[in-house]
């Protein structure tokens, strides 16, 4: 018996929505990056981006628990000295958690072209709304 292996032009992509209110940003990135990825499939295939496309909804409720508001920061640098920049989750959550929702699933995701592909089917949105309803997405819990 022979291993089945996927083709990237055979995958057939579905549309998923996921609610992130009042659940931890954690438990709801790992959710999000494993379809992104395709590993909730049968036929996965590590070297094949066979994953799907997700909504987040209500980013904005998402919560992170203990005194990870005020003890994580996102930190990035702009290479030159002195260029480290850094912003609490609190500010992160209050002015952009559609940022705060893509950083975590990105850090779950693989560092190569796979990854960053997969990255792009991800849309978030900080309210309840999206505008892809025209894509019938199944709805998660």
């Amino acid at each position: 018996m022979s291993t089945f292996m996927a083709k990237a032009n055979e995958v057939e992509r579905k549309w998923y929505v996921i609610d992130a209110a009042n659940k931890p940003l954690g438990k709801t990135a790992v959710k999000v990056a494993d379809i992104l990825r395709g590993k909730h499939r049968p036929e996965f295939t590590p070297h094949v981006d066979c994953g799907e496309f997700v909504i987040v909804i209500n980013a904005s409720k998402a919560i992170l628990t203990g005194n990870k508001l005020d003890d994580k920061y996102y930190r990035h640098h702009s290479g030159w000295i002195g260029g480290l920049k850094e912003v609490s989750y609190r500010e992160l959550m209050e002015k952009n958690p559609e940022m705060a929702v893509t950083l975590a699933v990105k850090g779950m995701l693989p560092k190569n072209t796979i990854g960053a592909k997969s990255l792009t089917r991800l849309k978030v949105y900080a309210g309840s709304e999206h505008n892809n309803a025209a894509q019938q997405p199944i709805v998660l819990d």
